[in-house]
């Protein structure tokens, strides 16, 4: 299955540009950029349901290398210094991880086959215990950020399903004798292996918080002997250090909860303030900075980043984009201002699974709230006025708007049903549901304006069929997404760091990672399985327009709008700032910053 393609569409922030060639010279002394950020680092596993948060994917972009990564152009791009990936066979497919000499812990300790395995393990889940339901597990770790497997239990939090992506790969890999290569036999096509196995996390310092085994080369033994046995007992502790064993919010006393891999080092920590990240001394990759430090501050009113540019004590941000921040920022002298679009959109979730008070279990209910969704209003007031007259509602799940396919797709959908506010027709699929006045809680960040706004208008045009509507919001919105019996329906946004046809099905099936509203459709999960599979573009365009089309048929929820996008920086303090559309934004080439 091709990437999904993205045209000449008005996603882009800035003109594309070519790659800047790498150096391997030291970073210019004492040098320093900060960026303003709206959100807290949490989690340096960005794989697990809990870390999956974009500051967190925006600081280990800079601190563990991968074999692949997207650049502003969209294309995916090799990086060769630390490995590379090779396609050995198509039937079946074989697949060949191989590590570059240069690809080292900040520890002085090598990248080898140990970390590409345990990589291997957590994010297939083959070697998880499946008869766990991990359900308490996870609401445990949702509200305390830790929790611990019961004995001889093996489950890894990654979301990944066996029908999909490295999924397929259900056979115990394949280390070389030197311990620098990985193999893997695929039992099904996967056109995405390019970009099946993220960046790896340490095994030694897995092993050593896990089993005990303080010497790096044993520890690496002891996890690549758990998991070839396979031992449970071993598994599940190395399964429940991975799941929860990097979440933190402040610097960690044991340095390996942060070894880098990459260009950068996270050097300071604090849950108030920001993180601070040095260039990592023992970095030998084609990635190497020429800025020594990188401050990354928490901001999150999105006013108060435009101050914090304008009065000279943060050089880089990408606030939440509205338009008092539109107006304010275009105020602001000498800064480089772009606006555009991100390849992540903002949509409404409703809860299949138990939810607060239990009203969407009826599909009548579900499609009667849905037609009081003010959409049109929702772009008309708080997008417009960003980004001007082509800023448009969206219409589908899986395709950006512009894109090859999203026009059949939403033509051939009931996205057509909800264009416009329909109390009439809301009111009598309550009538015939027999509930008149349910009660909607709706989960968002309650510090967000732009959230905060969207919470208001849905509430008042919902209101008018009879809903009553309350509020979740809360600072603390993340932690709680995904927890059963807290909220009957969430706003947030939809992040997109690849550009791979399957990207959605994290969202969409059943039990996958990103399935915070307990959604469940055999029909969904077979489109997915083949889409997999797919490698013409057209047959997934037509693959992916069925997922769309169910998704509106079940009152799944409902697509807002594609994400606008303002990131603003001093041209006199930091050159070389050029956001990508997909995560991790403005943060995929720190490493070409320069210092004028």
């Amino acid at each position: 299955m091709g990437k999904a393609r993205v045209g000449a569409v008005a996603m882009v922030l800035a003109a594309a540009t070519a790659l800047v060639g790498c150096t391997s010279s030291a970073p210019q002394e004492d040098s320093s950029v900060t960026i303003g950020w709206g959100d807290r680092f949490n989690s340096y596993n960005v794989s697990t349901s809990y870390g999956a948060a974009s500051i967190n994917g925006n600081i280990t972009s800079l601190t563990l290398s991968g074999f692949t990564a997207y650049d502003n152009t969209l294309e995916l791009r090799d990086d060769t210094s630390f490995g590379s990936v090779e396609k050995i066979s198509d039937d079946p497919l074989v697949v060949r991880y191989s590590l570059a000499d240069t690809a080292t812990w900040s520890d002085g300790t090598p990248v080898d086959a140990a970390d590409l395995l345990l990589d291997w393990a957590a994010n297939s889940r083959a070697r998880d215990t499946p008869s766990f339901d991990p359900g308490d597990y996870l609401q445990h770790v949702a509200d305390t950020g830790s929790a611990t497997l019961p004995d001889d239990t093996v489950y890894f939090d990654s979301g990944a399903s066996p029908e999909i992506g490295l999924g397929l790969v259900d056979e115990l890999p394949q280390i070389s004798d030197d311990g620098r290569s990985m193999t893997v036999t695929y039992s099904a096509p996967n056109e995405d292996w390019q970009q099946a196995l993220p960046p790896p996390l340490p095994a030694h310092v897995i092993a050593r918080n896990s089993l005990g085994t303080d010497d790096p080369d044993a520890g690496k033994h002891a996890v690549i002997d758990a998991i070839t046995e396979p031992d449970s007992t071993a598994l599940s502790k190395i399964a429940s250090f991975w799941n929860t064993g990097f979440n933190y919010t402040s610097l960690p006393d044991d340095e390996g909860l942060y070894l880098s891999s990459g260009p950068y080092v996270i050097d300071r920590l604090d849950p108030d303030t920001g993180v601070t990240l040095r260039a990592n001394p023992e970095y030998r990759g084609k990635h190497a900075p020429s800025i020594e430090t990188i401050d990354v501050r928490y901001i999150p009113d999105p006013t108060d980043a435009v101050t914090a540019l304008a009065d000279g004590e943060v050089d880089v941000i990408s606030p939440q984009a509205t338009a008092a921040v539109a107006n304010v920022i275009a105020d602001v002298e000498d800064v480089k201002i772009l606006i555009g679009y991100v390849a992540s959109f903002e949509h409404l979730d409703l809860q299949f699974g138990t939810s607060k008070n239990g009203v969407f279990d009826d599909p009548r209910v579900r499609e009667a709230f849905l037609k009081v969704v003010p959409r049109q209003q929702i772009v008309d007031e708080l997008i417009r006025p960003i980004v001007g007259k082509d800023a448009s509602v969206r219409d589908s799940f899986v395709f950006i708007p512009g894109t090859e396919g999203y026009a059949a797709s939403v033509k051939a959908s009931a996205a057509g049903d909800f264009d416009a506010v329909d109390v009439d027709g809301a009111q009598k699929l309550l009538a015939e549901a027999g509930v008149p006045n349910p009660e909607v809680c709706i989960l968002y960040a309650s510090n967000n304006p732009r959230r905060a706004q969207e919470f208001a208008l849905i509430k008042a045009s919902a209101e008018q069929a009879g809903f009553t509507v309350t509020d979740c919001g809360t600072e603390q919105w993340r932690e709680i997404l995904g927890v059963p019996g807290k909220y009957d329906a969430s706003l947030f946004a939809w992040e997109s760091s690849s550009l791979a046809a399957v990207d959605s099905a994290s969202r969409y099936m059943t039990g996958a990672r990103n399935n915070l509203n307990g959604y469940s459709s055999d029909k969904v999960d077979g489109l997915y399985r083949t889409l997999s599979a797919t490698s013409d573009a057209a047959t997934s365009d037509h693959l992916l327009a069925d997922v769309d089309a169910a998704l509106w048929a079940d009152a799944y929820g409902a697509p807002l709008y594609q994400f606008p996008s303002i990131t603003a920086y001093n041209p006199a303090t930091v050159r070389g700032v050029e956001p990508s559309i997909l995560s991790p934004t403005v943060f995929w080439n720190v490493w070409d910053w320069t210092i004028p």
